[in-house]
């Protein structure tokens, strides 16, 4: 007998005991579940057999439950009631519904792009309860394949599992470069990428942030250079840190120009091929309109900065 049909049957039986104790009575309990009388006594018989123990005694006013009976309650009544919930929820996720959508972000794109989405996104769907994670891209990947997140907001790194899972490109976006505040390329307005030629650049964990690097070495190639990476650091404050500390630049999206971090600036790049693609990421199957909500709103926050 296969697993699944015999923990159904188990839920079933306990199902109808806890309706047995709820009624006081077999006769009672039947006919709240629609089954015969005969039929409920030999489930009662079956649970009894599978457990080891007697769970209902009767009286002259009914049933009662046994010692090991309360004991059975006690401990099965969150579980059918927790079983029962995921079931339901898992059919409204077969319908296209949820009644929540569980969102992996970066920290960085959550001011100017992810909020006003969000506001939006309540607005058309008040009753989806919202979850949401900072996570690093490499964190949110993983978040999807294991079915923890249902949406994931990255960026390059998102071409690496579009395979996977449903994906869009929110946009491509342009590109800033941060500068140490007070350094010689604070004052310009605009950055040309050969102006960054022998420059330090701190990179970012490719654990954290798969294929960042390799991004920026692109776009400087583009520019007839190499990037020299004085330091690989975990998470962009550390990057950002180091950029003010030690006078070195990094390449960023052009949301960051909203960014406000300690000692640095961010300049806009000025070479019209520097873009960064800023991706979404869903999980495959039936798509809930809240999901689809969500993507809309992000494509229209994210515009901007195309």
């Amino acid at each position: 007998m296969p697993d699944a049909h015999i923990l159904g049957v188990m839920i079933e039986r306990i199902r109808a005991l806890l309706t047995v104790i709820d009624e006081g009575s077999v006769n009672r309990a039947a006919v709240r579940l629609r089954i015969t009388q005969p039929a409920l006594s030999r489930q009662m018989q079956a649970l009894e057999n599978e457990i080891g123990g007697k769970l209902l005694e009767r009286e002259t006013s009914g049933v009662k439950p046994t010692g090991l009976g309360h004991a059975l309650v006690k401990s099965m009544r969150p579980l059918v009631a927790e079983y029962e919930a995921a079931v339901a929820e898992l059919r409204r996720q077969a319908r296209g519904e949820r009644s929540e959508l569980r969102v992996g972000y970066l920290i960085s794109a959550a001011q100017s792009v992810l909020t006003p989405a969000l506001a939006r996104l309540r607005k058309s769907h008040p009753e989806v309860k919202l979850k949401l994670h900072d996570l690093s891209p490499r964190e949110q990947i993983d978040g999807l394949c294991a079915g923890e997140l249902d949406v994931a907001l990255v960026g390059q790194e998102g071409a690496l599992a579009a395979r996977e899972f449903y994906s869009a490109r929110l946009g491509s976006l342009g590109v800033c470069v941060a500068v140490a505040d007070g350094g010689d390329l604070a004052a310009q307005k605009k950055i040309a990428l050969k102006e960054l030629k022998g420059r330090d650049f701190i990179g970012i964990d490719e654990e954290q942030m798969p294929g960042r690097n390799q991004w920026m070495s692109a776009l400087c190639k583009t520019a007839g250079f190499k990037p020299r990476f004085s330091v690989v650091v975990d998470g962009i404050t550390n990057v950002l840190s180091l950029v003010a500390s030690e006078n070195a630049v990094t390449l960023l999206p052009a949301y960051f120009q909203e960014f406000k971090h300690p000692g640095v600036l961010f300049v806009p790049i000025s070479d019209p091929r520097a873009k960064w693609d800023f991706t979404v990421l869903w999980q495959r199957g039936k798509v809930p309109a809240s999901t689809r909500g969500l993507v809309h709103e992000l494509k229209e926050s994210a515009a901007r900065f195309a």
